[in-house]
């Protein structure tokens, strides 16, 4: 099988499991963008949200898996 074939596979096996975990289990994220750091701004014609502090998270536990499965 060719890498590139195996590696979608994985994708698409990891995003249904998010999806079901995201499906089942909600409570288990709520803290995502409600974190210090996180910029919420309204006003009477508009919001605008900035999820600095949630985004630098994510980033984080990505680099550290990608670098995991590279070694």
């Amino acid at each position: 099988m060719e890498p590139i074939v195996r590696w979608l596979m994985v994708a698409g096996i990891v995003l249904l499991v998010i999806g079901a975990v995201l499906h089942l289990a909600p409570w288990l994220f709520n803290w995502f963008g409600k974190l210090p750091g996180d910029i919420h701004i309204e006003t009477r014609h508009s919001k605008v949200f900035i999820p600095i502090t949630s985004m630098l998270i994510v980033s984080i536990v990505l680099s550290v898996i990608i670098n995991l499965f590279k070694k």
